[in-house]
């Protein structure tokens, strides 16, 4: 199976740790230079100096915020002209919790930016030199509730929806291109995501943590939740030459949660 990154180029969103930071190191190891992205520059400095760095492999640490659009838009122009990427991971940090019809209209509107608008920011971006080499890889990393809306998360099930909508867009659009366009739906995942949705069914249910994270165990085939590594091996394949054939899906990594087929 060729998984050989050598020569490519990866933008990891939302590195600075979980699914995200995995995920660098996965690319990382199968030989890909990584630029790693998040608001904290001192994280990625970590993560960078964590990665392997073979012979040709060198990588870079870009400190910006996604609900920053025009930040956004300048830092990663700059950054593509000196360092062309031909491999996107799209990674954020989810939406608080609560009900939709409760939702405020300001909070749709950041959950759009900071997921929607920011990957269309950096898709269009990094476009260009993915067509110059008729070679590329987008990955989302969404959610499950693409398929089945989580309880308490009405502003997540939302955005996550439209993305997974434009992501399938995307797929028939630049598949021509020789580009791929993915996404991954984690399930539950031993990340800082996690402690906010336990927290936040502490909050809506009034049971302890015990009960809740029992519960949410005890709704998964597996048993258990996943580490990001496993996550992170998901993405890698898609990303890898070995993926080339697969685009425009949602791949769930859900020890089997899910209901739906």
């Amino acid at each position: 199976m060729d998984l050989d990154l050598t020569g490519r180029h990866a933008l990891v969103c939302g590195a600075s740790e979980g699914i995200g930071r995995a995920t660098a190191l996965e690319l990382a190891q199968l030989g890909a230079s990584v630029t790693v992205l998040a608001r904290r520059m001192d994280a990625l400095r970590a993560v960078v100096d964590a990665l392997p760095k073979a012979q040709g492999q060198t990588h870079h640490a870009l400190a910006v915020d996604m609900d920053d659009t025009d930040g956004l838009r300048e830092a990663i122009t700059g950054h593509v002209a000196a360092h062309p990427v031909q491999i996107l991971v799209n990674n954020t940090g989810g939406p608080a919790g609560g009900t939709a019809h409760e939702a405020a209209l300001d909070t749709f509107e950041a959950a759009f930016r900071r997921h929607l608008i920011g990957g269309q920011v950096l898709m269009q971006a990094l476009l260009p030199a993915m067509r110059a080499a008729h070679w590329g890889r987008i990955v989302n990393v969404v959610s499950t509730s693409v398929r089945e809306p989580i309880a308490g998360l009405g502003v997540s099930n939302t955005v996550r929806g439209a993305v997974a909508s434009w992501a399938k867009t995307l797929s028939r659009e630049l598949a021509p291109d020789g580009i791929t366009v993915n996404n991954v739906l984690p399930g539950y995942t031993r990340t800082g995501r996690i402690d906010q949705v336990v927290a936040d069914r502490v909050r809506r249910t009034g049971q302890d943590e015990d009960a809740v994270l029992a519960s949410m165990r005890a709704s998964v085939p597996a048993g258990r939740f996943a580490e990001p590594s496993e996550t992170a091996g998901v993405i890698a394949f898609l990303c890898s030459p070995a993926g080339a054939y697969v685009t425009g899906v949602s791949l769930p990594v859900d020890g089997g949660r899910m209901a739906s087929i």
